[in-house]
């Protein structure tokens, strides 16, 4: 017998051996390999390094990484710098974060079964606007530093200034921000002026400022003054403010900031090593429609009541490409949800208590330290502190460290004092042994008695925060736990059924991978600790970047990039500086076949390409001869090419080597996008048929789930030659071009990819790509003739998904892909990839953790709603009143007056199946267009809550 048993590969993929059978007889196989010796072309078979090795039983697994884990020191740190100690509320750990109905759903592009999620990323939007004092704020962006580089670009496009090419950057700002900026600016020829903005001269220099409030040292300035200067000279100004400390000052938006920006981490959501953590982003009314990222809006079902969606510039870059202000196609919903409930379990009375307490417990260690002979160099602050100690400074850090405390270095003589939410008296009155030397400590509680407030009184905050009910109701752990419940069961997730979104990879977060996500040794852990303490997450880090590039057959990989699309610009960030470093400066020409996803050519306009389409032959394969073509007539200035593979259209192109060779020959870099490495890893490797780089989607092929839209990791891996140009953190040996504000990125949530490898193996790897791939074959086979397959390779089969057409039935019956989107609704399924890559169609994926019976629900749902499509057609339908045109169908609707020219029985229980166990939509189909024109982001007013 073996040692140990690997339950986990059969736990992951869905299909039992009978299963497994059967649907390989339906498709014309004898076995597994037949049918991958079938899809993958000749040319790039054999090219996969990954090996063959056993992965280890979930407890094993779990024991493993346990004890990497206890290798990282949990010391107190008072290091601040963006990053505070918190209490997730026990309520919202278990409820929300540990939820599968919360982290398995996706982003609610399908608003009718997503209103749960929605709703709390309204109340997520409404704290931001309320806290920063500007009217709308989106749905979160992926850390403050990247959005603190997307202020800097807003400003540059909206700003009166427009001869200047300079953006101003507080040396009071945190030191990461600054680091992102530079590598944000760089590539478009944007210059970041760093110094004091008591002593900024010339505001007409800069079309742009940003300023931290308060500033990083702890020092709160009156920046009333500055903003008018810079406002009348034709800039915009940012400001990066702590939303906590928001409770108790003049928010930005009241003393005139144009935008506000900075991080929710510190309500609820653990530090993380650095992530994944929800940025915020809000800004004035009128520049509302150039905002970044995601907004949910509210707009109107088909029955006149208020539904949410989200609204205007949702993939925003998938439309604009190249011409987008931005790459960013996610947020951090789960973090932000964390955040959102956080406020809502607090209400402003608790966050305001939370607020004063961290100011009082702040106020009272400075006035001990005074007491020390200490000077603070702050006279006004909220909860951070800065001290000149001299040439005390380094014996001062070994002292606490004995002590098992982190103090944050500023420099050699100067260094930093940051309390929070968990900070106790007993912990102040530690520090203030640490600093007495020889002298008694203070009392605590005299000096408690007599402190005063160390904020300054003309900015205090006058305005009331968080005055809508959702805010002022669930503050019992019944009424929150309710609450949490009543939002989920609105949602569809992977809990209750498939999601069979192609390009989306919507497969199985085990439980065994999310489990360490909550350790305190990886969630409780600083991301500027010293390298010391963090050896677990070194060897975590060490040991998955290794996995990866046994994965994917590349040298090197980074795990900084916090997201797809991050992945995506630092992939293209090392082909430009590569160039740079050969003296190819006029290397910016990125070829991108017009079948791509969006955010490519939007990538390539932010590292400062210019794009090139190349064309797609009739079957959706990049066209040689033109690229061929393209490449040759640029060659003197070709950078790159990006290219997804297996193919945007789900296709393994034969070509792929021969692509790779025709840019290599012109001097060019060949980008593989990763969004499809579900269908490689095992068979074949991007690193050794021709990429030089590759992002991944973690949160797709390795398993990190969606959370509702967010979080996501997406890691680049090189050849070796572009090794030193990965993104480089002050934490780490390269320094320059930081992507993301903490090293590691989203650092917490790698356990979970971790994880999911171990577990799986080399074999296990291998059988889960080749099951993803039977999968998607099948459901192409059993709806090939009710819905034409749009592409497949030569010999008829499709990698790891497929793409319905729908555009013949639309010319027969009326009826298009929003309409069977929502029909399936009425199923119990979310709606495959709709229109993309190509309108009018589905591209469906289903992973290798779908069993045969539900691949099979899926595929009787699609028939039977072809069945009614071709009622439709025959005319037993009508055209206009029938169940999809009017789908989904409501519980309130069916015991309503029916109206309709079918049954209510066909309505909701089309399948008898459904009977059992039925999913009902909160809402009608909402009104896109409605919620687009009357713009409303934030929760309803007390007057209107009244009204209503």
């Amino acid at each position: 017998m073996t040692r140990t048993r690997n339950e986990f590969i059969a736990r992951h993929i869905g299909p039992r051996a009978a299963d497994t059978a059967a649907m390989l007889e339906l498709l014309g196989y004898d076995d597994l390999e037949a049918l991958t010796a079938s899809v993958i072309p000749d040319s790039i078979k054999g090219s996969s390094v990954l090996g063959d090795s056993d992965g280890q039983g979930e407890a094993e697994a779990l024991a493993a990484i346990k004890a990497i884990a206890a290798k990282n020191q949990l010391f107190t740190s008072y290091i601040g710098q963006g990053y505070y100690g918190t209490h997730t509320p026990a309520p919202i750990l278990r409820n929300l974060l540990e939820n599968p109905a919360w982290y398995t759903a996706y982003t609610p592009y399908q608003p009718e079964i997503s209103q749960g999620r929605l709703e709390a990323l309204l109340n997520f939007q409404t704290l931001i606007s309320d806290l920063s004092g500007l009217p709308i704020a989106n749905a979160s962006l992926l850390d403050e530093g990247t959005a603190a580089a997307e202020a800097m670009t807003f400003c540059k496009r909206l700003a009166k200034n427009k001869a200047s090419n300079a953006f101003f950057a507080s040396q009071h700002c945190h030191p990461q921000t600054l680091d992102i900026l530079r590598t944000r600016a760089e590539p478009l020829g944007i210059e970041v002026v760093v110094g004091d903005e008591r002593e900024i001269g010339d505001a007409g220099a800069y079309f742009g400022a940003l300023l931290q409030y308060p500033a990083s040292n702890g020092d709160i300035f009156d920046y009333r003054a500055l903003v008018e200067r810079l406002h009348a000279a034709g800039a915009l100004v940012a400001v990066a403010a702590d939303l906590l400390a928001l409770c108790l000052l003049t928010p930005p938006g009241e003393f005139g900031a144009d935008v506000a920006i900075g991080s929710a981490q510190r309500f609820g959501v653990p530090l993380g090593f650095g992530g994944p953590h929800a940025a915020y982003f809000a800004t004035r009314d009128n520049f509302k429609r150039d905002m970044p990222g995601r907004l949910v809006g509210v707009s109107l079902d088909r029955f006149g009541k208020p539904a949410l969606r989200l609204a205007m510039q949702t993939r925003e870059q998938h439309i604009r490409r190249e011409k987008a202000t931005s790459n960013i196609c996610t947020a951090q919903v789960l973090l932000a949800n964390i955040a959102s409930m956080f406020a809502v379990y607090h209400g402003p009375q608790g966050l305001t208590a939370i607020a004063r307490r961290v100011h009082q417990l702040t106020a009272v260690l400075a006035q001990g330290l005074a007491k020390l002979g200490h000077k603070v160099e702050q006279q006004h602050f909220f909860d951070t502190l800065s001290l000149h100690t001299g040439a005390q400074t380094a014996e001062l850090h070994a002292r606490a460290r004995a002590l098992r405390i982190n103090l944050r270095e500023i420099d050699a003589e100067r260094l930093g004092l940051s309390l929070d939410e968990t900070t106790t008296p007993e912990q102040v009155e530690a520090l203030w042994a640490l600093f007495a030397g020889e002298q008694a400590v203070p009392s605590f509680d005299s000096l408690l008695a007599q402190v005063a407030s160390r904020l300054p009184e003309g900015l205090l905050r006058q305005s009331a925060i968080l005055a809508h009910p959702v805010f002022n109701r669930y503050h019992s752990e019944t009424e929150l736990m309710r609450y949490l419940r009543k939002l989920a069961d609105k949602d569809l997730a992977l809990d209750r059924s498939m999601i069979p979104l192609g390009s989306c990879t919507m497969k199985l977060n085990a439980a065994s991978e999310m489990i360490p996500v909550t350790w305190a040794e990886f969630g409780n852990l600083h991301p500027f600790a010293p390298a010391e303490q963090s050896q677990g997450y070194a060897e975590l880090t060490s040991e998955l970047e290794a996995m990866l590039c046994a994965a994917t057959g590349y040298d090197a990989v980074s795990l900084q990039p916090n997201a797809g699309s991050q992945g995506e610009y630092a992939g293209l960030l090392a082909i430009r500086a590569y160039h740079h470093s050969r003296g190819d400066d006029q290397r910016d020409i990125c070829l991108i076949p017009q079948s791509a996803h969006g955010t490519n050519p939007a990538t390539a306009s932010m590292v400062g390409m210019r794009v090139v389409v190349t064309a797609c032959d009739e079957r959706g394969n990049v066209d040689i001869a033109d690229l061929r073509a393209k490449a040759e007539e640029h060659s003197e200035r070709l950078a790159a090419i990006m290219i997804t593979y297996p193919s945007t259209h789900g296709v393994f192109e034969e070509g792929i080597r021969e692509i790779c060779e025709i840019i290599h020959a012109n001097g060019g870099q060949v980008y593989i996008d990763g969004a499809n490495m579900n269908a490689m890893v095992g068979l074949c490797a991007p690193g050794q048929f021709g990429g030089d780089v590759s992002h991944l989607n973690l949160h797709k092929t390795f398993c990190i789930p969606h959370g509702g839209g967010g979080p996501g990791v997406g890691p680049i891996g090189v050849k070796a030659h572009l090794a030193p140009f990965l993104p480089g953190h002050a934490g780490l040996a390269r320094k320059e071009g930081a992507v993301s504000a903490a090293p590691f990125g989203s650092a917490s949530i790698l356990p979970i990819t971790w994880m999911y490898i171990r577990m799986m193996g080399g074999k296990g790897l291998r059988r889960a790509t080749q099951m993803a791939i039977l999968n998607a074959n099948y459901i192409a086979r059993r709806l090939e003739e009710h819905f034409p397959v749009l592409y497949s390779g030569d010999n008829g089969l499709v990698a790891h998904e497929c793409i319905l057409d729908l555009r013949p039935l639309k010319e027969t019956s009326g009826i298009g892909v929003d309409d069977v989107a929502k029909r399936l609704i009425d199923f119990g399924f979310h709606a495959p990839t709709m229109s993309f890559p190509v309108a009018g169609t589905l591209m469906v994926e289903p992973t290798e953790s779908e069993s045969k019976e539900e691949l099979d629900r899926f595929c009787d749902a699609m028939i039977a709603i072809r069945e009614e499509i071709r009622a439709v057609e025959q005319g037993r339908l009508d055209k206009d009143d029938n169940p999809l045109k009017n789908a989904p169908h409501t519980a309130a609707e069916l015991v309503g007056e029916w109206r309709h020219g079918y049954s209510r029985e066909q309505a909701v229980y089309p399948l008898a199946s459904l009977v059992e166990a039925k999913y009902w939509p909160p809402v009608g189909r909402v009104d896109n267009v409605f919620g687009d024109r009357n713009l409303v982001c934030a929760c309803p007013s007390i007057e209107a809550y009244q009204d209503a």
